[in-house]
């Protein structure tokens, strides 16, 4: 076991692109090796390109995150090769599909909540022993105002949203009295391609791209930052 590094360690889920993309490798700029975890090995590893051309260090884990046991082995790796984790971005999603709840197909249901909440509680499960093994451990978990926004045809998203905020602010009351900070993100609209997808008529080069919000999510992820149970949003 390899726990003497002084480097912070960070897991980002959702690393291949978007906002989960630019946060590896703003982390990885600024001194952190980052655990890059995504479906597809591609992205992982143009990520890792553009990290290594910035001088930084990343280790690629090309997981599907429904895979549950994947996610358990993920923990067991990390204590093996580290012993700790110092920080967790919980960025990967699913928008599901925009369709009345009443003809919403249960497959699509299953899946948003099997990625937007069942494996962000499978990654807790994970990696709390890890986070607690930190001497300052920071979890940010990326939300959405539509989790607080009741629009119709919007429930395969905003439903496990909500959930995954109660997810999040019940950890964070776990972890009030440890060394772990546990917080929610909501960037508002950016230019992604799960935004795209949700409004297909939009321009994409009216919004801001996702390294516009990577600076309060590296904050949020650094030692120095305090801050628990807090719902922080992007600011413009």
């Amino acid at each position: 076991m390899n726990n003497s590094t002084s480097e912070r360690i960070v897991l980002v889920t959702g690393a291949s692109r978007g906002i989960g993309r630019a946060a590896a490798i703003a982390l990885a700029k600024g001194g952190d090796h980052v655990v890059l975890v995504a479906r597809t090995v591609g992205g992982l590893e143009e990520a890792d390109d553009e990290i290594r051309k910035g001088g930084g260090s990343a280790t690629l884990v090309p997981l599907d995150l429904t895979n549950y046991s994947g996610i358990d082995q993920l923990g067991a790796t990390i204590f093996e090769r580290w012993g700790r984790l110092d920080g967790f971005l919980g960025n990967a999603g699913e928008l599901g599909v925009l369709t009345p709840l009443s003809h919403l197909d249960p497959k699509v249901w299953q899946k948003s909540l099997e990625v937007n909440v069942t494996a962000n509680w499978r990654l807790i499960r994970s990696l709390d022993p890890l986070l607690r093994k930190s001497d300052a451990a920071r979890v940010v978990f990326i939300s959405s105002g539509a989790a607080r926004r009741f629009r119709p045809y919007w429930g395969s998203y905003s439903i496990p949203k909500a959930a995954l905020e109660a997810l999040a602010l019940t950890y964070a009351e776990e972890c009030a009295e440890t060394n772990i900070r546990v917080n929610l993100f909501n960037p508002g609209p950016i230019r992604t391609k799960m935004r795209a997808k949700a409004f297909p008529g939009e321009d994409p080069m009216s919004l801001e791209p996702p390294e516009a919000v990577v600076p309060q999510i590296v904050e949020m992820l650094s030692a120095s930052y305090m801050g628990n149970g807090e719902l922080i949003s992007h600011r413009k």
